[in-house]
């Protein structure tokens, strides 16, 4: 199965948002994850409530590192806003970077353009990728 990594700098916005929205798309028939070069506790609040208005529960997740591992194992890299970070995989792996602003402590207005931003690129990236039609 095809796999995408979604990689921000804390793993709990973008990355997260990316991760859900390319697994509802998918269908199963390919696998988005995500993890953070340098992660927080929970994911932000107000990505919990933006992502929940469109039917999509992370209330629970918990945002994770990034291994080389994961890496690896990933068909596509996606990175979010982590190119100026250190620990950033852009220069290790073949990646693509999503130029998107990070929502953290942003209004919820703001969030939701963040997540249909994301949205419209994942919906491209399976397209691309020939996992939808």
């Amino acid at each position: 199965m095809k796999t995408v990594l979604f990689v921000c700098i804390h793993n709990a916005g973008r990355s997260q948002m990316a991760e859900a929205l390319f697994n509802r798309v998918a269908h199963g028939k390919a696998r988005g994850v995500s993890a953070g070069t340098r992660p927080v506790d929970h994911v932000h609040p107000e990505v919990v409530q933006a992502m929940r208005e469109i039917g999509i529960g992370l209330a629970g997740k918990k945002p994770q590192s990034l291994t080389m591992e994961m890496m690896d194992a990933a068909d596509r890299v996606i990175t979010m806003g982590c190119m100026g970070d250190a620990s950033c995989p852009a220069a290790l792996v073949p990646s693509e970077d999503w130029a998107l602003d990070d929502p953290a402590g942003k209004p919820i207005e703001t969030v939701r353009r963040i997540r249909d931003q994301i949205e419209a690129r994942v919906e491209a990236l399976a397209k691309d990728m020939g996992i939808i039609p």
